[in-house]
């Protein structure tokens, strides 16, 4: 029988940890905003943009997208990392992700913040 030696690795523990907590945090923030939604119900453009406007949904919504973002880097690094083989396709894959999401909450910052 083979015994592992633990050397201070999680051996994924802490990925399967962030990927649970990401996941609740966004099931909390689609629970909260539907319900936000039913009681406000915004009809056009500018009652979204007065809907949006509170500073507790505006901040509820960037850590959905913050969660939202870490989640899909955890998964997408751990695709690459599984079925891409060749060391520098897999690094450019991943700074190519890592890019886009930048770019999508640097987004959604300019989106929810906007005047």
């Amino acid at each position: 029988m083979t015994r592992r030696i633990v050397v201070g690795a999680h051996y994924g523990f802490r990925d399967w940890l962030a990927q649970r907590v990401t996941a609740a945090v966004m099931a909390v923030y689609s629970v909260v905003f539907v319900v936000a939604y039913a009681v406000a119900g915004p009809a056009d453009h500018a009652a979204w943009r007065a809907f949006f406007s509170q500073g507790w949904l505006r901040l509820a919504t960037l850590l959905f997208f913050a969660s939202l973002f870490f989640h899909a880097w955890i998964g997408m690094r751990d695709i690459l990392m599984d079925y891409i083989k060749p060391v520098w396709l897999r690094l450019l894959l991943q700074v190519l992700v890592i890019l886009t999401l930048a770019g999508y909450a640097g987004w959604a910052v300019q989106i929810l913040w906007r005047a």
